[in-house]
């Protein structure tokens, strides 16, 4: 049985893998998102991830899309007791625009249980940081929603280091609600954005790190190599800047430790990430049961220093 680990000062647990729901309802219909679904939470999963704005950049959606299939799939199954429900507002537009408006963040949490389907969720995120609202208003806006019993945690995502410790010093300072988990974009080729002041704050605070893109988007599952592979898929075309960069150099470290471990790419990928300091699990989605099969595998794989150490001079 996989160890599960406690996401910063919450009370909430996870194995080394939080399940991103972006892909349901979009590249994995109904049907296929529930049996990863059962697949998942059948090995020992305990989050799921989501967004109201999932998947709204598709045509003919709205956004929502992601959380009303998992809300179907927690009323089908009976496991809402299993699992815990991450969900972010900010993003999607809505009545009075997007962003971090107190009335906007009142509508979104009502919208977004009614598509889960359930009276709490667990973790709620700032999406995004909204420069234009003031930042006690955000977490009052927040607060009140906790009092109300409608959310349990918040946390914030994409956030610069400046802003996060400014919102951390007014909560302690106001008795406001605290961020208690921080999503940024981080993986082997995309590193910056985490690293030094951000990923420092994170751990003198104790916030758990969920980070996402935790494969940049298919590119270290390694079958982006050449020009030629670019077609593969509609992503291809993001990856020629990642082989132009650091991102051939991180694939050659990462064969060899696949040829070490007899791990996937995929696998060494996340279990590098899950090694990390301060990061308590990577996000990652899957289109298929097959794929999430996979992903799992990671949650046993441990690198050796050694390792982790070529991995991360790749990418430097």
């Amino acid at each position: 049985m996989t160890a599960l680990r406690r996401i910063g000062a919450t009370d909430l647990h996870t194995p080394p893998m939080v399940l991103g729901g972006n892909v349901f309802g979009w590249t994995a219909d109904e049907a296929t998102s529930h049996a990863i679904l059962d697949r998942f939470v059948g090995a020992g999963g305990t989050m799921i991830d989501t967004a109201d704005v999932y998947s709204a950049w598709v045509a003919g959606h709205s956004g929502g899309e992601s959380e009303a299939v998992i809300g179907r799939w927690l009323k089908a199954s009976g496991r809402r007791g299993d699992v815990t429900i991450a969900t972010k507002v900010g993003m999607l537009p809505g009545q009075g625009g997007k962003g971090l408006a107190p009335d906007r963040i009142a509508a979104a949490c009502e919208a977004s249980l009614r598509r889960l389907g359930v009276e709490t969720i667990d973790l709620y995120y700032a999406h995004c940081d909204d420069e234009s609202v003031p930042q006690a208003e955000v977490l009052g806006a927040f607060q009140r929603l906790i009092e109300a019993g409608k959310m349990r945690h918040i946390a914030a995502s994409n956030f610069h280091a400046m802003r996060l410790k400014s919102a951390l010093d007014l909560a302690t300072a106001e008795g406001l609600p605290h961020f208690r988990v921080l999503q940024p974009e981080y993986n082997l080729v995309s590193r910056r954005k985490f690293e030094g002041e951000l990923q420092d704050l994170c751990v003198a605070h104790n916030l758990g790190v969920l980070p996402y893109f935790g494969l940049a988007a298919g590119f270290l599952t390694g079958k982006y190599r050449t020009p030629d592979d670019l077609g593969q898929s509609v992503r291809g075309g993001n990856m020629a800047k990642l082989l132009e960069g650091k991102g051939a150099a991180v694939l050659a470290a990462m064969d060899s430790v696949v040829d070490q471990t007899g791990a996937t790419h995929a696998q060494v990928a996340l279990a590098w990430l899950a090694a990390q300091p301060g990061v308590t699990a990577p996000i990652a989605s899957a289109t298929s049961v097959e794929q999430l099969d996979e992903l799992i595998g990671a949650w046993q794989l441990d690198l050796d220093q050694d390792q982790l150490r070529r991995l991360a001079e790749a990418g430097v």
